[in-house]
Parts: C-alpha cells; structure tokens; sequence
C-alpha cells in the first residue's frame, strides 16, 4: 500500500517510495526533466519529473500545470542539502487534478493593496504560510502554558450588555428588542470565572469601533485575557513574562524554519527571557520628557498623558526584551483598575512593551475588589449602572484580590515574526477601509 504523507514529514521516508498531494509553486523545464516545487501546506519540496520514468502522457501533463495547479506526485524520497528543505522527490507516477493557467499572484512585486484585494489567494505564498504557521504555534504555546499552570478556559460572550472600556469604541449590533455591542474585551466575564475556578483565561475575538489607521489596530483581533483569584500587581506581572518567555521558546523549538522564511533575526528572540525589565509610569515619564527626538516637537510627551505609538517605541528601544511599565496615572485607565495604596493618583496596572519598538502587547492591572469603590467610579464615569449589577455582585459576595491582563494576539504574531503591520498577522484582516476578502 503506498504511503500518503506530508512534506514536513519526509525525513521519516528517506529512501522510501511516498505519495505527495499538493500544488505546484513553481515549475521550470530542460528537455526530459521537469523540476517541480510542490507545496502541500506543510512545506516546499523539490519533485525532479523525468520524461523516461514517468512516461509521455504524465510527462506533458506536468508540462502544462501552470502555478498553483494541484496535483499529486508519488516518487522516492532522497536527502538532498542543496534542495528547498533538504530533501528531493524522484517522481515515478501522478496525476495532475487540476491544470491552472493565469494565477494572479506570481512571483513578480505586487503592491500591499493588490495582495489584500486577492489576501484569499496570497495566503498561499511563502510569507503569509510563515506568518500563519508560526500564529498557530503561538496559539498552541498560549493553550499549553496556562494548561501547565492550572488555568481553565472558558469563553466570554461576543454580545455585551455594555462597554468594558470606553463607549466610543463599540460597535453596536441590534438585539431583537434591544441594543447590544460586540464585546471590546472577555475580561469581566473572566473575573465571574475566577471567582468560581481560580484561575482562568478566555481566548477568543474582540472589536474595537475606534477609526485608527495604524499599523498596531484591527477592527476585529484575537485576546488572550487570564484572571486570578487572589492575585496583586506582582503576581500579574510576573505571569506575564513568563508567558511570553514561554510562548517565544516554543516559537523558536517549533518554528525556527518559518522564522527563516521570514528572514527573522533569531538572536533577537533567543534573548526574551525572564525577568523583563520593570520601570514605572514616573520613570518612563522621565526618559521621555528628556528625549532629544521628540522634546519640542508636536510628538513631545506630557507628564500625566498615556503613552502614544511613537512613545512607546522609544521605551522599548532601550531594551532586547519586553519592558513592563507599571503603576500609571488613574485618571488615564479603566474604572476597574485598583488604586496604588501607597498613592491614590496611580493605579495598580501594568502595560508590556514588546522589543524592537513594537508597543504594547499586554495591558493589565490589579483589580479593584471593593464594592463601594468600584461603584463610585462607575459613577464618576457615568456609565450604565444597571447594566454593572452582576458585576458588582462579584464584589458583594465573596470579594477578594484579583488581577489579570490581555494580550492582543496579532500584535504578538506581528511582533514574533518581525512584520511590521498586524494586518499581516490575521488570515482575513478586518480593518476601517477593509471588509473583504
């Protein structure tokens, strides 16, 4: 019985007849031979189709299968180091299922615009492969470290009675007899749940109404939101960093030849290793107030505003890994985050700035356990308090200190694999200007 395999798993054929299925991704032709890249979702390998074996009916088959036909090869297995993937297919047999003729994406430069009108074919090309493969690697290392570590999964509803963060970033959705929003963030219905098992994380999308055009912002994106029972500032940050020390080295185990592909520089991610360093809002504060760059410019930062994209990469310049800047103006961030005892102006948060000026990946604080606390920020914010109620229950029964963070997953792919823009980091990108493919 022949063997089906993949091209990712052709190391464990060496010298064994298999059957690969696929698409051609390039072909070029010399008299009897033709030399075929076959991608089949895994990888690339080179399959050498020579007319005396395989014969002339198969032979002009393949002589007609333009880019992206799909086909299947079948063929011995060599090791061959000069070859894509270090390995060749001496093709014995096939059969070509579809002859494509016309591919609109060829090797030739296209601009950005062109590649995201056609995002449902580019996704076959080499880079976006990279990009995807390494995103569900990932995935896969956020899923096995909270496993490791006790936290149980549970998913937060799409449709909100309300905003999390702020009103002006929601889209809002009717609902039969009433208005819903798509949900900004699973992190108060995560806090439900660490008042019932501990420790949990939602994992699943989020939508943000805001009309940003910057290479950091998404419409609809991926959040990882972890919550503790009986947890502080420290321990939130702690977790954090261990996290995506986590998630980088199982990166570089799993991915290293798709990092490659990328042409990422690797030692820049062997070095993300706990501890991260940690400075303070007050801290950063200072090193941007002083910095030549922007001081005098319309960039100039003030004390006691949040942080904008070009501050943020500032921060992160200074340092080869993430940096955790703690302890920001309470004024500045949401009604749930717990004041700083020490000092009521701050509150008790954390926002994580990857390396190589990519901005903030993680925001997450202390939360405020006290009730009569919580509500009056509610109402200082004049938001719906109905709508809090069960919210506030969290705290009427059985409060106690708790915290967590969000970790924008696109940021954290894009950050990864050295892209530049997130919308590389989603399969099917939903932006202000874009709602297809």
């Amino acid at each position: 019985m022949m063997t089906v395999t993949t091209i990712e798993k052709l190391s464990a054929h060496v010298g064994q007849v298999v059957t690969l299925q696929g698409w051609v991704y390039d072909r070029t032709s010399k008299g009897k031979l033709h030399f075929v890249l076959l991608r089949d979702g895994t990888g690339i390998v080179q399959c050498v189709v020579f007319r005396g074996t395989v014969g002339e009916d198969f032979f002009q088959q393949v002589a007609g299968a333009g880019q992206e036909s799909s086909i299947t090869l079948t063929g011995l297995v060599k090791s061959e180091p000069r070859a894509p993937g270090g390995f060749e297919i001496d093709v014995q047999a096939g059969r070509v299922l579809q002859a494509v003729t016309g591919y609109p994406i060829t090797p030739k430069e296209h601009g950005i615009e062109y590649l995201m009108e056609h995002r449902h074919l580019w996704l076959r090309s080499k880079r976006p492969w990279a990009v995807m493969r390494i995103r569900h690697a990932v995935i896969m290392g956020i899923r096995n470290f909270f496993d490791e570590r006790g936290f149980t999964c549970m998913d937060a509803p799409i449709f909100t009675p309300n905003a999390c963060e702020g009103t002006s970033t929601l889209f809002e959705v009717p609902y039969f007899e009433q208005m819903a929003y798509l949900t900004q963030s699973g992190q108060l219905y995560a806090e439900a749940a660490a008042m019932a098992l501990g420790k949990v994380y939602t994992f699943g999308p989020t939508f943000r109404a805001e009309k940003s055009k910057t290479r950091r912002h998404l419409t609809e994106f991926w959040m990882i939101e972890p919550e503790m029972a009986f947890a502080t500032l420290d321990d939130v940050m702690s977790l954090a960093e261990d996290m995506l020390s986590y998630v980088v080295a199982h990166v570089l185990k799993t991915r290293r030849a798709e990092l490659v592909v990328l042409e990422r520089d690797i030692g820049k991610l062997e070095k993300i290793v706990a501890p991260f360093p940690r400075i303070t809002y007050a801290e950063a504060s200072q090193i941007l107030l002083e910095h030549p760059e922007i001081k005098g410019t319309e960039l100039a930062f003030k004390a006691g505003e949040d942080f904008g994209a070009p501050h943020e990469t500032i921060i992160s310049n200074l340092y080869d890994r993430p940096v955790m800047v703690h302890r920001y103006p309470a004024a500045i961030k949401a009604f749930y985050m717990k004041r700083d005892p020490s000092d009521p102006t701050k509150c008790l948060s954390v926002d994580v700035l990857g390396s190589e000026g990519v901005g903030e990946i993680i925001g997450g604080s202390q939360r405020e356990e006290d009730l009569d606390l919580l509500l009056s920020r509610i109402r200082h914010e004049q938001l719906p308090e109905d709508a809090f109620g069960w919210y506030l229950d969290l705290r009427r029964f059985g409060s106690v200190p708790h915290g967590g963070f969000g970790l924008g997953l696109e940021r954290t792919v894009a950050w990864i694999c050295g892209i530049e823009h997130v919308r590389e980091a989603i399969a099917f990108p939903r932006t202000i200007y874009r709602l297809t493919p």
